[in-house]
């Protein structure tokens, strides 16, 4: 029985590391196009005193901000350039996708686990 509650305890932190990832990618994306917004990133972790996986601290992505020529715009230097974002809509979509769908993979293992838990539970009583 210990293995089935192992097995709902990764997908359950799974579940929440994965939404948590999408939500910072959500938060990339809407940023896009913001002057000076550094992109987020995180890394999971294994958890030392359960069983799971947890996300580490956030970090803000170091690659150079674009510069953008502009010279109406309110943020540009005497040259006309401002600092736009680091975030590459590509790579923040394709996050999006891979962190969703391994949302939905912890879903159906969670679900399965539930379910032989409840099966397990009624041979039980009989």
């Amino acid at each position: 029985m210990s293995d089935l509650g192992s097995s709902l305890s990764f997908a359950a932190s799974g579940m929440q590391a994965q939404a948590s990832r999408l939500r910072h990618v959500s938060e990339n994306i809407a940023n896009a196009d913001t002057p000076g917004y550094r992109r987020k990133t995180v890394a999971f972790e294994e958890m030392a005193d359960q069983p799971g996986v947890a996300l580490s601290p956030v970090r803000l992505d170091q690659k150079p901000l674009d510069r953008i020529f502009d010279p109406g715009h309110p943020l540009a230097d005497e040259a006309g350039f401002y600092d736009g974002s680091n975030v590459d809509l590509i790579t923040e979509i394709a996050d999006a996708r891979e962190a969703q769908r391994s949302y939905e993979a912890n879903l159906r293992m969670f679900d399965q686990a539930r379910q032989m838990t409840s099966d397990l539970l009624a041979l039980l009583r009989r």
